[in-house]
């Protein structure tokens, strides 16, 4: 697929990648094919030497409203919720997997899905007024992309249970107090600080960045796979339950589905 068919821009800004989620009309909410052009564009950008630093932001109102709810109905099915989940955790792990620094740049909402890519990046510049949340275990299932190893490396079993067995939404300061945002910033200065960050890191070598990358991630997530494959297991079994159907009907036809929830301090 060309850049000119995808839902995800590739800016270029000189050593930096800036992969930029287009779908502005649904709050860049996840459905299959966004989240493959998120692959491929990550995939590009690697490949890419000149490319030393990769920025993942959000056209339009939010980074991300999570997954489209659409695309929600589709998980009802163990066949559907391979499916769906395999390509998300594909283009997750792209990032994470990736040697070079990603940085997430967070305004508007990071929702569930939303959320769990921008975790799914090294480091996030969130704006103070933004909301963040894994609303999953409201709706009957389990945050299942990740979250479950990358929050709690980020705050610790005890905040990442928190966090994602009471469904808290948080606003960018308090991301910034628990650790999962490394910088805030007032909404109109989000991308100025996102450049800050980046030239901090385009100043040291790419290379070595590269390297201690994953040196990082495997001592903070030594059992992420096995915690994957035990999100998959408990998603498998939650989307039996009828609390899961109850919920996912509603949120389908929910008129503000994948709108912007406010955010709560806690």
């Amino acid at each position: 697929m060309s850049q000119v068919d995808s839902q995800v821009d590739i800016v270029r800004d000189g050593h930096c990648a800036h992969l930029v989620l287009r779908r502005a009309q649904r709050r860049n909410a996840l459905d299959r094919a966004l989240v493959d052009d998120l692959y491929a564009a990550a995939a590009e950008v690697e490949h890419d030497p000149d490319v030393h630093c990769v920025v993942v932001r959000g056209d339009g109102p939010a980074f991300c409203a999570g997954i489209d709810a659409g695309t929600l109905v589709e998980l009802a099915t163990p066949a559907g919720l391979r499916d769906i989940r395999g390509a998300f955790v594909r283009a997750f792990d792209r990032l994470q997997a990736m040697a070079k620094p990603t940085v997430a740049q967070v305004h508007g909402a990071a929702i569930g899905a939303g959320f769990e890519l921008a975790l799914a990046c090294d480091l996030r510049v969130v704006a103070a007024d933004a909301a963040m949340g894994l609303p999953e275990t409201r709706m009957g299932v389990v945050p299942d992309v990740g979250a479950c190893s990358r929050l709690t490396a980020l705050v610790g079993a005890g905040r990442a249970k928190e966090l994602i067995m009471t469904s808290a939404m948080i606003d960018g300061i308090r991301a910034g107090e628990l650790g999962i945002a490394n910088r805030v910033a007032a909404a109109d200065a989000l991308a100025e600080a996102t450049g800050v960050l980046v030239g901090e890191l385009l100043a040291c070598s790419p290379s070595a960045n590269g390297l201690v990358k994953g040196i990082i991630d495997h001592a903070a997530m030594p059992a992420q796979a096995a915690v994957s494959d035990a999100e998959l297991v408990a998603q498998l079994s939650c989307i039996h339950t009828p609390e899961f159907r109850a919920a996912a009907e509603a949120f389908r036809s929910a008129p503000a589905s994948n709108g912007r929830p406010a955010p709560v301090r806690g």
